[in-house]
């Protein structure tokens, strides 16, 4: 292993999300996709679905997306992995939208399996999204080796690509999995924190001219004392402070206040949840004025069925549930509340027609 570069200083930090203005957008994973397999994979990967779709951001006023990959695709075809990625990389730049690139992921089902993925299940949200890596391999510590190639194979690809807006290396490593408390880790925590660490190390042995980060999303994020390991950590290692949270404003107001300790910028890299009072009215231009970097969770409703709410796997939904928990627009483009959509350009300044 070749030498870590430090830590980005805050200062170099702010200078970097100065350069770039506001980046607001969505998590984005196209219509046509169950999960980041279906999405990447060459047998179902879908530019003119990714190209369409990648338009109706950019008409909303969207400056960048939040994209997830998977250490299988590189394992099984990692050329092709990479010139798919140039390619949505491509498709993006020409609707002057840049990317937030995810490597690993805890959430959902913790056995992922290359090929073709099973069709969603009716009414249930994110029925089909998949770990990353498994829990095969995040369980045994020697294997967590394996996985190098795959993170320093793509951050050096796009080490220094404009189109780039940061490495968010690792979503919700610790997520316990409700969905799937049976299947999941007994100690899952402390392996996934054991592969976080690992990955920075990777990550800074190349020395990227993106930022690193890992976001908090659950416990204590203000007092050091009461934090988890792996919050404690993800503050100390981020350039910059990423986060989720899925409520009102009020009490973002008192997540964000904790993270401003930190002197360092702050992206908001998932919310979005219409039920729990997390909307883009008021909450979206609030992070513009706060300067918050800021991703909604969803784009177009389709495979991934996130406008169903995360309570579809305890009670599966039979009808178009209200309101939509996640996701702004229908299949057709259409918007799912078009004064939300009014709101929302208007927020952002998008230009042209709607």
């Amino acid at each position: 292993m070749g030498t870590e570069a430090p830590r980005w200083t805050a200062e170099r930090a702010h200078d970097w999300v100065a350069s770039r203005s506001w980046r607001v957008g969505c998590n984005f994973t196209p219509s046509c996709a169950s999960n980041q397999l279906e999405m990447w994979q060459a047998e179902t990967f879908d530019p003119e679905t990714i190209e369409r779709e990648l338009g109706w951001a950019a008409r909303l006023g969207f400056t960048s997306v939040r994209l997830f990959l998977h250490d299988l695709l590189w394992q099984h075809d990692r050329e092709g992995l990479i010139e798919r990625i140039d390619r949505v990389l491509a498709l993006a730049e020409g609707h002057r939208i840049t990317v937030l690139l995810v490597l690993f992921d805890g959430v959902w089902d913790p056995f992922p399996v290359f090929g073709p993925q099973a069709e969603p299940r009716a009414g249930i949200h994110n029925s089909r999204w998949v770990q990353s890596p498994g829990a095969e391999i995040l369980d045994d510590s020697r294997r967590h080796e394996t996985l190098a190639p795959y993170v320093q194979g793509v951050i050096e690809r796009f080490a220094d690509d404009p189109r780039v807006d940061g490495w968010d290396l690792f979503n919700e490593p610790d997520n316990p999995n409700l969905a799937y408390h049976e299947l999941e880790l007994a100690d899952k925590a402390e392996r996934a924190l054991e592969l976080v660490q690992k990955t920075f190390a990777w990550a800074r042995e190349l020395d990227p001219s993106q930022p690193l980060t890992v976001g908090l999303w659950q416990g204590e994020w203000g007092n050091a004392a009461k934090q988890s390991e792996m919050n404690r950590y993800c503050l100390e290692a981020s350039d910059v402070i990423s986060f989720h949270f899925y409520g009102e404003l009020n009490a973002l107001r008192r997540r964000v206040e904790m993270l401003r300790t930190t002197g360092r910028p702050l992206w908001c890299t998932e919310w979005l949840a219409r039920r729990m009072g997390s909307c883009f009215d008021p909450l979206l231009p609030w992070f513009r004025d706060q300067e918050i970097g800021t991703w909604n969770w969803g784009l177009v409703a389709g495979r991934t069925q996130t406008h169903f709410p995360w309570d579809s796997w305890l009670r599966p939904y039979h009808d178009e549930p209200d309101p939509w928990f996640h996701e702004i627009l229908r299949g057709d483009g259409s918007a799912y509340d078009e004064d939300e959509v009014a709101f929302i350009r208007a927020t952002t300044g998008a230009r042209g027609s709607g």
